[in-house]
């Protein structure tokens, strides 16, 4: 099925400094004792509702959530399965990008993602979900 975000012009700047500023302050509710990295996502919907998650590492490294897909999580168990935009936030200097296992979970639900990522001081990175992981397996392969 189409993503309705394909089609759509990136966000405004004001709307990417608000997704941040949520990404940056998810990132402070982080449970990361083991990296000590805190990381923080915040997903906006196509109708606008953002849904902030931030990352919980577990002892079995395995079980640990990324803050991408527990915001993703949380959207879904809200009914909302159209994404239009992700901001990633974390402590390090400079961009985090998301994990393998991330960009595979939301190209599930739009592949054209709207992607941003900056660290608390080094450049901002910005990208479509796509241009992250080309020729992804999604639900059209399951055809």
């Amino acid at each position: 099925m189409p993503d309705p975000a394909a089609n759509r012009p990136q966000p405004s700047p004001d709307a990417i400094q608000d997704l941040l500023r949520v990404a940056f302050a998810a990132a402070e509710l982080a449970h990361s004792p083991y990296s000590k990295i805190k990381v923080g996502a915040a997903l906006m919907s196509t109708d606008g509702q953002v849904f902030a998650g931030c990352n919980v590492e577990n002892a079995s490294y395995s079980l640990t959530l990324c803050a991408e897909r527990v915001a993703a999580v949380k959207a879904i168990s809200a009914g909302v399965t159209r994404f239009e935009s992700i901001a990633i936030a974390s402590s390090l200097d400079s961009p985090m990008m998301p994990c393998g296992a991330c960009r595979q979970f939301l190209t599930e639900f739009a592949p054209d993602l709207f992607v941003v990522v900056q660290g608390k001081s080094g450049p901002r990175f910005q990208a479509r979900l796509g241009g992250l992981l080309p020729h992804a397996f999604g639900p059209r392969d399951l055809d």
